[in-house]
């Protein structure tokens, strides 16, 4: 294991993209490789979001709001305690993700992008999941791109899943050891 961020300089690396795309696959693995905090996303929405989503209607932004104070809540709490975090979540919106760059950590976004196709058949091919794969489209129909934002680097997500792994941890080693030196 690579050795985790110090408490005096924690980092956040956020795992993006819509829905299906691997984003809790990759941060839970980076969790575990960094030795970092794994949030999910999806359990900071309310049951009736979830049952809105899975009745195959997208949510509002209104309805986005308490779930992203939520998730922010949480990583203040997390920040206080000088502990680094991954979080698993989609990212749709610029004004979303600027929240998450408001919390005192330094913030690495790892997109995982692809065509909507690959993404679709993984949706497809999960169990027990809330989203259904009908949504999709609305998701990249939400998903504003990374426009004079640096912070976010794309990762394909077309290519194996180890390369996909081995991509993002070289990112966010990089990230840590830059927040490091900082320090």
């Amino acid at each position: 294991m690579t050795d985790s961020p110090s408490s005096t300089n924690p980092v956040l690396v956020i795992s993006m993209g819509v829905s299906g795309c691997g984003k809790s696959t990759l941060a839970r693995h980076l969790a575990k490789k960094f030795g970092l905090v794994f949030l999910e996303a999806d359990d900071f929405h309310s049951a009736e979001n979830k049952a809105h989503m899975a009745s195959g209607k997208p949510l509002t932004d209104a309805m986005r709001e308490p779930w992203i104070a939520a998730m922010c809540d949480a990583l203040r709490e997390h920040r206080s305690r000088g502990e680094s975090c991954v979080l698993a979540y989609s990212g749709l919106r610029r004004a979303h993700r600027a929240r998450f760059r408001e919390l005192g950590y330094p913030v690495l976004f790892v997109h995982l992008a692809g065509p909507q196709e690959v993404i679709r058949r993984r949706m497809e091919g999960r169990v027990n999941h809330f989203m259904p794969a009908d949504l999709l489209t609305s998701q990249y129909a939400a998903l504003e791109p990374a426009l004079n934002e640096p912070d976010i680097i794309t990762v394909d997500v077309a290519q194996s899943i180890k390369q996909i792994q081995r991509e993002a941890e070289d990112l966010v080693q990089d990230h840590i050891q830059k927040h490091a030196q900082q320090s």
